[in-house]
């Protein structure tokens, strides 16, 4: 089974229309699938608009960060026997139609990640960012990616038993590739779309700066 699982916070003005796209789009290419929202403690009616449209929802009383939300999600779809699982963000920078692709990929790869496709509309703080933390990532484990922070991606279920991350915030995306590092997994990439709705949404400078620390830990610990 697929499971497709999607973290938010307070989304609601862009997750109907981005939800509605995804599971028109699961219908229609996906036999057994299941679409699982993980609303991370949201005040703005985020879960409302999950039980509308239907898809499996799990929610966190209060907010606990990306990290400690995706992992909710996806320990719950192994629980109930994923083989392969699609993790994508809830704001509509990813497309749904990208999924297949992700999913061949899985084929001969155990990990799959997105890369977005460099964009004059992307900041020169986030280039460089991104830019920076790739290049420790090379060096500390010998992964070479093009964009280490893109939230989209996939594994399946016995990579995610070794990827399994425990950083609750947005760190988490740095850690999953340190254990695809550690333990020598095979991974892919794949170009998708750069959407940028929010100029800053996601990692800060300062965010960056705790990920590369924490890179340097992880390398250092077991």
């Amino acid at each position: 089974m697929i499971s497709i699982i999607v973290p938010a916070y307070n989304e609601k003005n862009r997750l109907m229309e981005f939800t509605k796209s995804l599971i028109e789009y699961s219908r229609k290419n996906f036999e057994d699938y299941e679409i699982i929202f993980v609303d991370d403690g949201s005040k703005d009616g985020t879960s409302q608009i999950a039980k509308e449209e239907k898809v499996l929802l799990l929610k966190n009383v209060i907010n606990l960060g990306k990290g400690a939300a995706l992992r909710n999600g996806c320990d719950y779809a192994l629980s109930k026997g994923a083989s392969k699982i699609v993790v994508l963000d809830a704001d509509g920078q990813h497309d749904p139609e990208k999924i297949p692709e992700f999913l061949n990929a899985l084929e001969e790869s155990q990990v799959v990640f997105g890369y977005r496709q460099l964009s004059e509309k992307m900041p020169f703080i986030l280039k460089f960012g991104n830019w920076f933390i790739n290049l420790m990532t090379k060096f500390l484990y010998k992964v070479d990616l093009k964009d280490t922070q893109c939230g989209f991606r996939a594994f399946t279920a016995e990579a995610y038993n070794k990827i399994r991350w425990m950083a609750p915030d947005y760190s988490m995306e740095s850690e999953m590739i340190s254990k695809v590092g550690k333990n020598k997994l095979k991974y892919a990439q794949i170009p998708i779309q750069t959407i940028y709705l929010d100029k800053y949404k996601g990692t800060t400078v300062l965010d960056g700066i705790i990920i590369v620390f924490k890179m340097m830990m992880w390398r250092i610990g077991k």
